[in-house]
């Protein structure tokens, strides 16, 4: 009895991927062991997925700045957090929102856009209009050559996952998103969302 159950717990901790095809308005959801200082942990949303490559963001790495910082002349009179989307085209400002009819906006799916008129999107903000849970900025992206996505998933680097817009946009709730996201996925994939990061780390 011990010896099956001693095999069985290793099951349990056998990292690999819940086989589901990356598409935009999925997310990526990091394997716990990830040790990496941009991707360890990481949630990421595929804003564009084709096979000329993929596009997403990091949702849940916060920066130490603000809108304001970033945008010499936009003054806000809200302190607007930015995150940091990747590790490519890091002096480069992406949104994500949740607003109709902005010019030029990307569809991600689901009443969920990605850039756009950016004089729309100030003047929403200056408007007074609610930013929170509307309007997400990110520095960076993070990208993927033609397959080179679909090897890293093979390798067990990256779950595929889904959520609701709520989810995504509420940054109260970043700090927890992958712990969340991953548990949604039920079963053994709950379990590893609440592994430390390094095993021997409690």
């Amino acid at each position: 009895m011990y010896i099956r159950g001693m095999y069985s717990n290793i099951n349990l901790f056998k990292i690999e991927t819940n086989h589901v095809v990356p598409a935009q308005g999925k997310v990526l959801i990091s394997e716990p062991f990830l040790c990496d200082h941009m991707f360890g942990r990481s949630v990421i949303l595929l804003v564009d997925h084709t096979h000329d490559g993929t596009m997403g963001l990091v949702l849940n790495k916060p920066l130490p700045l603000f809108l304001n910082d970033v945008l010499k002349d936009f003054d806000c009179p809200e302190n607007i957090p930015i995150y940091k989307g990747g590790p490519l085209s890091t002096d480069t400002l992406f949104y994500l929102h949740t607003l109709e009819g902005i010019t030029g906006a990307l569809s991600i799916g689901k009443g969920f856009y990605l850039n756009g008129d950016f004089e729309a999107i100030k003047d929403y903000i200056m408007q007074g209009n609610p930013v929170k849970g509307r309007i997400r900025f990110f520095l960076g992206y993070s990208g993927w050559e033609y397959e080179q996505l679909g090897r890293e998933i093979e390798e067990n680097t990256w779950l595929i996952g889904s959520t609701n817009i709520a989810s995504l946009m509420d940054e109260k709730g970043s700090a927890e998103l992958w712990k969340n996201v991953l548990g949604e996925l039920g079963g053994k994939y709950q379990t590893w969302s609440r592994f430390p990061q390094i095993p021997t780390l409690n």
